[in-house]
Protein backbone atom coordinates (compact mmCIF):
# COMPACT_ATOMS: atom_id res chain seq x y z
CA UNK A 1 0.00 0.00 0.00
CA UNK A 2 1.26 3.57 -0.76
CA UNK A 3 2.01 6.08 1.99
CA UNK A 4 -0.17 9.02 2.23
CA UNK A 5 -2.99 8.42 -0.60
CA UNK A 6 -6.90 8.93 -0.99
CA UNK A 7 -9.77 8.46 -2.62
CA UNK A 8 -12.71 10.49 -2.62
CA UNK A 9 -16.59 10.00 -2.81
CA UNK A 10 -18.58 9.83 -6.18
CA UNK A 11 -19.22 13.74 -5.72
CA UNK A 12 -15.58 14.74 -6.05
CA UNK A 13 -12.46 14.12 -8.11
CA UNK A 14 -9.80 12.09 -7.17
CA UNK A 15 -6.54 14.23 -7.11
CA UNK A 16 -4.25 11.14 -6.13
CA UNK A 17 -3.62 7.47 -6.71
CA UNK A 18 -6.42 5.21 -4.57
CA UNK A 19 -4.47 2.41 -2.13
CA UNK A 20 -7.63 0.14 -3.82
CA UNK A 21 -6.16 1.33 -7.33
CA UNK A 22 -9.04 3.16 -8.39
CA UNK A 23 -9.30 5.71 -11.33
CA UNK A 24 -7.17 8.31 -10.25
CA UNK A 25 -9.96 10.94 -12.23
CA UNK A 26 -13.09 9.26 -11.00
CA UNK A 27 -13.68 6.60 -8.17
CA UNK A 28 -15.55 3.90 -9.86
CA UNK A 29 -14.30 1.32 -7.29
CA UNK A 30 -17.43 -0.35 -4.88
CA UNK A 31 -15.41 0.55 -1.76
CA UNK A 32 -16.78 3.08 0.50
CA UNK A 33 -14.62 6.28 0.33
CA UNK A 34 -11.18 5.70 1.86
CA UNK A 35 -7.79 7.23 2.71
CA UNK A 36 -4.82 5.90 3.60
CA UNK A 37 -2.23 7.96 5.77
CA UNK A 38 0.97 6.55 6.37
CA UNK A 39 -0.59 2.85 5.92
CA UNK A 40 -3.94 3.33 8.15
CA UNK A 41 -6.82 2.97 5.91
CA UNK A 42 -10.05 5.09 7.16
CA UNK A 43 -13.18 4.35 5.58
CA UNK A 44 -15.65 7.62 4.97
CA UNK A 45 -19.32 7.14 3.88
CA UNK A 46 -20.36 7.88 0.65
CA UNK A 47 -23.63 8.48 1.29
CA UNK A 48 -24.65 12.06 1.32
CA UNK A 49 -24.89 13.72 5.19
CA UNK A 50 -26.27 16.60 7.27
CA UNK A 51 -23.82 19.26 8.36
CA UNK A 52 -21.30 18.14 11.05
CA UNK A 53 -20.84 20.70 13.47
CA UNK A 54 -17.17 21.65 13.90
CA UNK A 55 -15.59 24.79 15.82
CA UNK A 56 -12.67 26.24 14.74
CA UNK A 57 -10.39 28.32 16.76
CA UNK A 58 -8.08 30.51 14.31
CA UNK A 59 -5.41 32.81 15.11
CA UNK A 60 -2.30 33.59 14.69
CA UNK A 61 0.81 31.57 16.38
CA UNK A 62 1.16 32.48 20.12
CA UNK A 63 -2.01 33.79 20.80
CA UNK A 64 -3.60 30.75 22.69
CA UNK A 65 -5.78 28.92 20.14
CA UNK A 66 -4.98 25.64 21.74
CA UNK A 67 -5.58 27.14 25.09
CA UNK A 68 -9.10 27.73 24.33
CA UNK A 69 -9.73 24.94 22.44
CA UNK A 70 -8.98 22.79 25.51
CA UNK A 71 -11.03 25.09 28.16
CA UNK A 72 -13.94 25.43 25.71
CA UNK A 73 -13.38 21.29 25.06
CA UNK A 74 -13.68 21.03 28.89
CA UNK A 75 -17.09 23.06 29.05
CA UNK A 76 -18.39 21.40 26.27
CA UNK A 77 -17.34 17.65 25.69
CA UNK A 78 -14.89 18.56 22.85
CA UNK A 79 -11.91 17.11 21.35
CA UNK A 80 -9.18 18.87 19.68
CA UNK A 81 -8.41 18.07 16.05
CA UNK A 82 -4.59 19.22 15.05
CA UNK A 83 -4.73 21.83 11.93
CA UNK A 84 -0.78 23.09 11.94
CA UNK A 85 0.72 21.76 9.22
CA UNK A 86 4.21 21.14 10.82
CA UNK A 87 3.22 19.58 14.39
CA UNK A 88 1.14 16.97 12.14
CA UNK A 89 4.87 15.32 11.84
CA UNK A 90 7.15 13.56 14.53
CA UNK A 91 10.13 15.24 15.87
CA UNK A 92 10.88 18.75 16.94
CA UNK A 93 8.56 18.98 19.85
CA UNK A 94 10.12 22.26 21.08
CA UNK A 95 10.63 24.15 17.64
CA UNK A 96 7.38 23.34 16.35
CA UNK A 97 5.45 24.39 19.82
CA UNK A 98 3.55 20.98 20.15
CA UNK A 99 1.55 20.69 23.41
CA UNK A 100 2.52 18.70 25.99
CA UNK A 101 0.46 16.00 26.67
CA UNK A 102 0.67 17.17 30.25
CA UNK A 103 -0.87 20.62 29.35
CA UNK A 104 -3.76 18.64 27.61
CA UNK A 105 -5.96 18.42 30.48
CA UNK A 106 -7.05 15.12 30.22
CA UNK A 107 -8.75 16.21 26.33
CA UNK A 108 -8.17 14.00 23.59
CA UNK A 109 -6.00 15.61 20.86
CA UNK A 110 -5.68 14.45 17.29
CA UNK A 111 -3.39 14.19 13.81
CA UNK A 112 -0.36 15.36 16.15
CA UNK A 113 2.83 13.36 14.93
CA UNK A 114 1.06 11.06 12.84
CA UNK A 115 2.64 11.89 9.30
CA UNK A 116 5.93 10.22 8.92
CA UNK A 117 8.45 13.08 7.14
CA UNK A 118 10.11 10.50 5.43
CA UNK A 119 6.87 9.61 3.68
CA UNK A 120 7.71 12.84 2.00
CA UNK A 121 4.81 16.20 2.77
CA UNK A 122 1.27 15.76 3.39
CA UNK A 123 -0.91 17.11 0.99
CA UNK A 124 -3.86 19.77 1.83
CA UNK A 125 -6.40 16.74 0.09
CA UNK A 126 -4.87 14.21 2.11
CA UNK A 127 -5.42 16.35 5.16
CA UNK A 128 -9.00 17.27 3.71
CA UNK A 129 -9.72 13.38 3.79
CA UNK A 130 -8.15 11.99 7.36
CA UNK A 131 -9.34 15.35 9.06
CA UNK A 132 -12.69 14.44 7.91
CA UNK A 133 -12.20 11.17 9.16
CA UNK A 134 -11.65 12.50 12.53
CA UNK A 135 -14.69 15.14 12.38
CA UNK A 136 -16.87 12.31 12.39
CA UNK A 137 -15.25 10.11 14.74
CA UNK A 138 -15.62 12.56 17.15
CA UNK A 139 -19.30 13.93 15.98
CA UNK A 140 -19.78 9.57 16.48
CA UNK A 141 -19.10 9.57 20.16
CA UNK A 142 -21.32 12.82 21.10
CA UNK A 143 -18.31 15.06 20.96
CA UNK A 144 -17.98 18.33 19.86
CA UNK A 145 -14.70 18.51 17.22
CA UNK A 146 -12.88 21.56 18.07
CA UNK A 147 -9.85 22.24 14.86
CA UNK A 148 -7.27 24.22 16.23
CA UNK A 149 -3.79 25.43 14.73
CA UNK A 150 -2.28 28.11 12.53
CA UNK A 151 -2.36 26.56 8.82
CA UNK A 152 -5.04 28.33 7.21
CA UNK A 153 -4.17 26.47 4.35
CA UNK A 154 -4.90 22.95 5.51
CA UNK A 155 -8.39 24.59 6.83
CA UNK A 156 -9.13 26.09 4.02
CA UNK A 157 -8.58 22.49 2.73
CA UNK A 158 -10.98 20.88 5.10
CA UNK A 159 -13.73 23.03 5.14
CA UNK A 160 -14.35 24.34 1.09
CA UNK A 161 -17.36 22.86 -0.01
CA UNK A 162 -15.62 22.10 -3.42
CA UNK A 163 -12.12 21.97 -2.87
CA UNK A 164 -9.49 22.12 -5.68
CA UNK A 165 -6.11 21.12 -5.07
CA UNK A 166 -4.71 23.81 -7.95
CA UNK A 167 -6.55 26.58 -7.07
CA UNK A 168 -5.02 28.70 -4.13
CA UNK A 169 -7.41 31.42 -2.25
CA UNK A 170 -4.90 33.34 -0.47
CA UNK A 171 -2.36 33.38 -3.75
CA UNK A 172 -5.27 34.21 -6.44
CA UNK A 173 -6.44 37.53 -7.57
CA UNK A 174 -9.47 36.25 -8.02
CA UNK A 175 -11.71 35.08 -5.53
CA UNK A 176 -14.07 32.00 -7.14
CA UNK A 177 -17.75 31.94 -5.56
CA UNK A 178 -17.05 30.11 -2.46
CA UNK A 179 -20.30 28.22 -1.26
CA UNK A 180 -20.89 27.66 2.70
CA UNK A 181 -18.24 25.64 4.21
CA UNK A 182 -19.35 21.40 4.28
CA UNK A 183 -19.48 21.55 7.84
CA UNK A 184 -22.02 23.65 10.48
CA UNK A 185 -18.56 25.97 11.77
CA UNK A 186 -18.18 27.91 14.35
CA UNK A 187 -15.42 30.31 13.43
CA UNK A 188 -13.24 31.92 17.22
CA UNK A 189 -10.80 34.33 15.83
CA UNK A 190 -8.53 35.05 18.76
CA UNK A 191 -6.61 38.12 17.91
CA UNK A 192 -3.40 39.51 19.59
CA UNK A 193 -2.56 43.30 18.87
CA UNK A 194 0.88 43.27 16.54
CA UNK A 195 3.09 44.63 18.83
CA UNK A 196 2.18 42.90 22.07
CA UNK A 197 2.23 39.70 19.98
CA UNK A 198 5.25 40.74 18.62
CA UNK A 199 6.85 41.03 22.32
CA UNK A 200 5.41 37.64 23.50
CA UNK A 201 6.69 35.30 20.46
CA UNK A 202 10.10 36.95 21.00
CA UNK A 203 9.94 35.98 24.44
CA UNK A 204 8.39 32.46 23.65
CA UNK A 205 11.73 31.72 21.47
CA UNK A 206 14.12 32.58 24.44
CA UNK A 207 11.55 30.14 26.45
CA UNK A 208 11.88 27.62 23.94
CA UNK A 209 15.76 27.96 24.74
CA UNK A 210 15.50 27.52 27.93
CA UNK A 211 13.21 24.78 27.54
CA UNK A 212 16.01 22.88 25.38
CA UNK A 213 15.54 24.13 22.03
CA UNK A 214 18.99 24.15 21.44
CA UNK A 215 19.94 20.47 22.09
CA UNK A 216 16.45 19.51 20.38
CA UNK A 217 17.97 21.20 17.06
CA UNK A 218 21.90 19.65 17.15
CA UNK A 219 20.12 16.25 17.86
CA UNK A 220 17.86 17.19 13.83
CA UNK A 221 21.22 18.05 12.45
CA UNK A 222 23.36 15.11 13.45
CA UNK A 223 20.37 13.32 11.95
CA UNK A 224 19.43 14.76 9.09
CA UNK A 225 23.02 16.15 8.37
CA UNK A 226 23.86 19.15 5.95
CA UNK A 227 20.84 19.89 3.76
CA UNK A 228 19.51 23.00 0.99
CA UNK A 229 16.00 22.10 1.85
CA UNK A 230 14.40 20.13 4.90
CA UNK A 231 11.23 18.84 4.28
CA UNK A 232 7.70 17.50 6.80
CA UNK A 233 9.26 18.88 10.17
CA UNK A 234 12.12 20.29 8.60
CA UNK A 235 10.52 23.33 7.99
CA UNK A 236 10.11 23.66 11.26
CA UNK A 237 10.93 27.73 12.25
CA UNK A 238 14.35 27.16 13.96
CA UNK A 239 16.07 24.94 11.30
CA UNK A 240 16.60 26.89 8.46
CA UNK A 241 17.85 30.00 10.90
CA UNK A 242 20.51 27.00 12.86
CA UNK A 243 21.19 25.62 9.83
CA UNK A 244 24.62 26.84 9.59
CA UNK A 245 25.41 26.97 13.19
CA UNK A 246 24.70 23.56 13.37
CA UNK A 247 26.10 21.92 10.28
CA UNK A 248 29.32 24.52 8.38
CA UNK A 249 32.51 24.42 9.99
CA UNK A 250 33.70 27.21 12.20
CA UNK A 251 29.70 28.51 12.62
CA UNK A 252 29.86 27.42 15.89
CA UNK A 253 30.49 30.68 17.25
CA UNK A 254 28.96 32.99 19.93
CA UNK A 255 27.88 36.35 17.17
CA UNK A 256 26.46 33.06 14.42
CA UNK A 257 24.39 32.01 17.41
CA UNK A 258 22.92 35.43 18.43
CA UNK A 259 22.21 36.31 14.56
CA UNK A 260 20.33 32.64 14.07
CA UNK A 261 18.51 33.22 17.03
CA UNK A 262 17.30 36.99 16.31
CA UNK A 263 16.18 35.95 12.35
CA UNK A 264 14.23 33.27 13.92
CA UNK A 265 12.41 35.57 16.24
CA UNK A 266 12.02 37.80 13.22
CA UNK A 267 10.63 34.49 10.83
CA UNK A 268 7.96 33.94 13.71
CA UNK A 269 6.16 37.72 13.57
CA UNK A 270 6.57 37.56 9.96
CA UNK A 271 4.69 34.04 10.29
CA UNK A 272 2.43 35.53 12.55
CA UNK A 273 1.37 38.63 10.02
CA UNK A 274 1.27 35.71 7.19
CA UNK A 275 -1.53 33.95 8.77
CA UNK A 276 -3.44 37.11 9.95
CA UNK A 277 -3.37 38.24 6.39
CA UNK A 278 -5.10 34.74 5.03
CA UNK A 279 -7.25 34.88 8.37
CA UNK A 280 -8.84 37.88 6.58
CA UNK A 281 -8.76 36.74 3.36
CA UNK A 282 -10.90 33.84 4.53
CA UNK A 283 -13.53 36.71 6.24
CA UNK A 284 -13.18 38.39 3.55
CA UNK A 285 -14.71 35.21 1.38
CA UNK A 286 -17.62 35.23 3.61
CA UNK A 287 -17.07 33.24 6.62
CA UNK A 288 -18.31 34.63 9.89
CA UNK A 289 -15.65 35.01 12.06
CA UNK A 290 -16.18 35.56 15.76
CA UNK A 291 -13.30 37.80 16.95
CA UNK A 292 -11.99 37.41 20.68
CA UNK A 293 -9.37 39.48 21.67
CA UNK A 294 -6.32 38.24 24.20
CA UNK A 295 -4.66 41.50 23.61
CA UNK A 296 -5.05 42.80 27.71
CA UNK A 297 -4.28 39.04 28.42
CA UNK A 298 -1.12 38.27 26.93
CA UNK A 299 0.02 42.05 28.30
CA UNK A 300 -1.04 40.31 31.32
CA UNK A 301 1.20 37.40 30.74
CA UNK A 302 3.95 39.24 29.97
CA UNK A 303 4.07 41.59 33.03
CA UNK A 304 5.32 38.46 34.77
CA UNK A 305 2.77 38.80 37.55
CA UNK A 306 1.74 35.24 38.26
CA UNK A 307 -1.98 34.56 37.49
CA UNK A 308 -2.39 38.13 36.08
CA UNK A 309 -3.45 36.65 32.78
CA UNK A 310 -6.36 34.88 34.24
CA UNK A 311 -8.84 37.67 34.82
CA UNK A 312 -8.80 39.51 31.06
CA UNK A 313 -8.52 35.92 29.55
CA UNK A 314 -11.89 34.60 31.30
CA UNK A 315 -13.50 38.34 30.40
CA UNK A 316 -12.23 38.76 27.12
CA UNK A 317 -11.93 35.64 25.52
CA UNK A 318 -13.84 32.70 27.48
CA UNK A 319 -16.74 34.43 28.05
CA UNK A 320 -17.78 35.73 24.90
CA UNK A 321 -15.93 32.62 23.34
CA UNK A 322 -18.34 30.25 25.85
CA UNK A 323 -21.76 32.57 24.75
CA UNK A 324 -21.34 32.08 21.16
CA UNK A 325 -20.80 28.44 21.84
CA UNK A 326 -23.59 28.15 23.91
CA UNK A 327 -25.44 29.62 21.55
CA UNK A 328 -24.58 27.49 18.53
CA UNK A 329 -25.12 23.98 20.20
CA UNK A 330 -28.95 25.22 21.15
CA UNK A 331 -29.44 25.87 17.62
CA UNK A 332 -28.14 22.63 16.57
CA UNK A 333 -30.36 21.16 18.78
CA UNK A 334 -33.52 22.87 17.48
Amino acid sequence: MEVATLCMSKYEKVFVSCAFSCSTEKCNCHHDSHAAINGVVVDMPRTPRSKERLVVVMGATGTGKTKLAIELSLRFLGEVINSDKIQMYPGLDIASNKIAPAKQRGVPHHLIDFFDSASGELLAAEYRAVAGYKIQEVSARGRVPFLAGGSNSFVYALLADQFDPNYNPFLSKEMREERAPQYDCLFIWVHVDAKVLAEHLARRVDEMVQEGLMDELADFFTKEGAKEKYLGIGKSIGVPEFRAYFTEKGKRTQPVYEAALAAMKENTRLLSEIQIQKIKRLQSMGWPLLRVDATAAVTAYLSGQEGAMAVPWQRDVIEPSTTAMAQFLEKRSN
